[in-house]
This record gives C-alpha cells, structure tokens and sequence, in this order.
C-alpha cells in the first residue's frame, strides 16, 4: 500500500528583522513570493499528496487568490490558522492533517529546498521514521556562560546547523505534539526550538540527521534576500 505524506508548510511569523510591513515570506525574489519556490517544489514532488499552508488569518485569502491559485498549486489542500508561537503553528497543521503516514515541516523563509533533497529525507524517514535536514558546521562553535564568557567547545565534527524539512511519522509526532500541548496546558515552563525538540523531549525516539544543503539558507535579514535573489540566478 503507498504511503501518503503531506507537507505543512509554515507561514504565520512575521520577520521582524527583516524591517519591513510585508512578511519575510511573502517579499519577492525574481518577481515570485519568497513562499512560492517551497510550495512550488512540494507541488512537484510525486510522493507528496498534500500541502497544508499554515498562515495568519489576515493573510489566508491572500495566500489563496495571489499566490495558490496564481500559481496553480492545487496540491495545497488546506489553509490553516497559525497561532502564537510555531509549536502552536504546527500543531494546528497536524491537527489538520488526517490519515497520512508521514509529515514534513517546513519554514515557508526556506525557499530552496530541492526535489533531491525530499527523497533523501522521505528514504530516511520510511527507515528512522524521524529526520532532519541539517548541514555540519563550518565555523568552531562556542558555549558561553551566563557573563558572555567562553565555556566549553564542542567537537565541530558533531555539530550540525539544522535546517527544515522536517519529517516523521505522522504517529509519532502528533503524539509528540499533544504532550507538548498538554505539559503545556499543565503550566510546565518549557521551550522548543523546532520540531525534532519536541520530539526528542516528549519521547524516547531518536532523530537521523540527514544532509540538506548550505544553499537552504532562511531569508531572515535583508542581507539573505540580496543572497537568495544571487543563488536563484544559478538555482
């Protein structure tokens, strides 16, 4: 039987560093919304069945006239509500989301995930069931104190930049997910940073690293749209 994976797509932050009225994700590069390039390459993967794109409520028949149906990318299914902060953004995605076997989770900032890079992690997700997209670091990294002195080193050859997308059983994270929102709803003080967090603090399953590209930069800073406008002339 062929599994069914669907890609949330996030799109509900509002890029403060970027210094600009317009979310990061929906300023042009090449004439195309920043969020056009990651639709557009989950719409073509053939293992893809769904696109769930997850926005601000104000945004939502935006995204749907000038963008989706612009666009033609029919495979996104539903526009779901974001909410305070992305934990909540994702979890109101795999709420959405029924009957699937596997998810991926994507920054909708990232515009250059590529077609190679989902078939290593959806591999590597039907093996571990639970992946990352990250690069090694490049740069030694260093742990500082409480007073902004040097700590510790880690082992450079063991640290990675992560990236999205990030893929799982549709099982597990959901679950993750739900004890997140219940520790939560209990008043637990808890922060996470991004998806394979959650799942790493709420079971015992571990997360594959598996490599995504340097070139999958998120635009966060007017510096990296000047870089993204660059790499998509080679892209």
């Amino acid at each position: 039987m062929a599994k069914k994976s669907i890609a949330i797509v996030l799109s509900a932050g509002k890029g403060r560093r970027m210094h600009s009225r317009t979310a990061k994700q929906y300023l042009h590069i090449k004439g195309k919304p920043v969020i056009y390039y990651a639709l557009k390459t989950f719409q073509d993967c053939p293992f893809i069945d769904e696109i769930i794109l997850i926005t601000g409520e104000e945004d939502k028949e935006f995204c749907r006239h000038d963008i989706i149906e612009k666009y033609g990318l029919d495979k996104v299914g539903q526009i779901v509500s974001g909410g305070k902060e992305r934990f909540h953004s994702v979890y109101n995605g795999l709420t959405a989301a029924q009957e699937c076997d596997f998810v991926y989770i994507h920054d909708g900032a990232r515009p250059f995930v590529t077609q190679n890079m989902l078939e290593r992690l959806q591999k590597a997700a039907e093996e571990y069931h639970a992946c990352v997209a990250g690069m090694p670091v490049k740069d030694t990294i260093k742990i500082s104190d409480d007073n902004g002195f040097c700590a510790s080193t880690p082992k450079r050859s063991l640290v990675w930049q992560i990236q999205t997308p990030q893929v799982f059983s549709y099982s597990l994270v959901k679950d993750a997910y739900q004890k997140l929102m219940d520790a939560l709803a209990a008043g637990k003080d808890l922060s996470v940073t991004d998806d394979a967090m959650v799942v790493e603090c709420m079971t015992d399953h571990k997360v594959k690293l598996i490599e995504g590209a340097y070139s999958n930069l998120k635009i966060t800073t007017p510096e990296d749209l000047k870089t993204a406008e660059i790499f998509l002339e080679n892209f």
